[in-house]
């Protein structure tokens, strides 16, 4: 989990007033801070049941993730699309992949999840478009070279979400490699004339983005 970017008790409250996730997503959250190394990656309940309601709202056939982890945003989305969706995700540590998909097994919605081990960079180019919904969440150093290649595939009204875009709000004050690339990131994305977005202050960060 990043620092808190508002107060402790607002973001508790946000949690507790949020509709809550499936028993499946919460027993997953669960054994992730039992059994994962590096717990803190999970979306969680607010970033989570934003995607579902995007994806519920979209009705998305063809989505796209970039950063699985142990599948529990995968599922958020897969929750709200249809049920002859398919959403690809890219992922490279193969204990989560495993993890993930003793819960996709068990989901209703698990027939909509296909898994693509390898660097998604490489994934991106064996893929043919258009995808209608993509979520992005892998190393934040290669952020704009995913939303670039992601936009090429992506259909007109196609949505593109970008999670960890205020970076523990080091993108106020950079002083790392990583943190130029988010800067350079959000702003490209806000003067591209490609699309429009809204960023919003949820957890660590969301920009969403329609392509026009």
């Amino acid at each position: 989990m990043p620092d808190f970017l508002v107060d402790e008790a607002i973001e508790d409250y946000a949690f507790l007033v949020t509709g809550e996730e499936p028993p499946l997503l919460q027993e997953l959250i669960d054994q992730t801070n039992l059994k994962m190394g590096w717990p803190q990656k999970l979306s969680g309940r607010l970033v989570g049941r934003t995607l579902k309601m995007l994806s519920a709202l979209k009705q998305p056939k063809r989505a796209l993730e970039i950063g699985m982890f142990t599948g529990y945003s995968a599922l958020s989305i897969a929750e709200g699309m249809p049920q002859d969706g398919k959403i690809i995700c890219c992922e490279t540590n193969p204990r989560a992949i495993d993890f993930a998909k003793t819960f996709f097994d068990r989901s209703e919605h698990g027939h909509k999840i296909d898994v693509i081990f390898g660097r998604a960079l490489d994934t991106l180019e064996t893929l043919e478009g258009p995808f209608d919904f993509t979520f992005i969440d892998a190393d934040k150093r290669n952020y704009m070279n995913y939303y670039l290649k992601v936009k090429e595939l992506t259909e007109p009204g196609g949505l593109i979400i970008l999670d960890n875009v205020l970076w523990s709000g080091k993108v106020l004050q950079p002083e790392s490699d990583i943190d130029d690339v988010l800067v350079e990131c959000n702003q490209f994305i806000a003067d591209d004339p490609d699309v429009e977005n809204v960023f919003l202050t949820v957890r660590d960060g969301l920009n969403v983005v329609r392509k026009l």
